[in-house]
């Protein structure tokens, strides 16, 4: 019998908080329905598989991603909107680790799959912020990579208590919002 009150969206909620607190590997449909109280037959009622279940979580993930960063840049420009970007980011990945990593690695299937709107959203608000340093369309597919690659290397490193030197880190976050700054004036 399913649990009251639990459908779709509170299963991939469930999953996603779940992959916050063990890390994306050690999700599985098992200790997910475990959680939940129900038995792992259940969520099939709600998402079809492990895969469903992670593609679900990444469009989840990437839609609270983008309503971070776009509130963080509203009614910002050029640097400010910048840094604002780049903190939001690394906030929303160091705060939920497990859900953005669903983010990566698992390409959307076609135009209906929730993770191409998801991820779209994402870029738009991205792409507003470049385009705030007068960027030419034509490098805007670079720059959207350098952006994304800057703000996963580091808040993934963070993360994951990579960066062991003494230097302090919002310093060194601090520097690449100044040296991402500069090298997109120069463009």
């Amino acid at each position: 019998m399913p649990r009251v009150g639990l459908d779709s969206a509170a299963v991939v909620a469930a999953g996603a908080d779940l992959a916050d607190e063990v890390g994306l590997a050690r999700l599985t449909m098992g200790l997910l329905a475990e959680r939940l109280g129900v038995r792992t037959p259940s969520l099939y009622k709600h998402v079809s598989g492990q895969e469903d279940l992670l593609r679900r979580i990444a469009a989840l993930a990437a839609v609270q991603a983008a309503d971070a960063v776009g509130t963080a840049v509203q009614g910002l420009a050029g640097r400010d909107a910048l840094a604002a970007a780049l903190h939001a980011f690394r906030t929303f990945v160091i705060n939920h680790p497990g859900r953005y990593a669903a983010t990566t690695g698992l390409e959307p299937t076609g135009p209906d799959d929730p993770m191409t709107h998801a991820t779209q959203r994402l870029f738009d608000v991205f792409r507003a912020v470049l385009r705030g340093y007068g960027l030419a369309e034509s490098d805007m597919d670079h720059a959207l990579r350098m952006f994304r690659s800057l703000c996963h290397g580091f808040a993934t490193l963070e993360a994951a208590s990579a960066f062991r030197w003494s230097t302090d880190i919002d310093k060194s976050f601090e520097w690449l919002i100044a040296f991402t700054d500069r090298g997109l004036r120069t463009m």
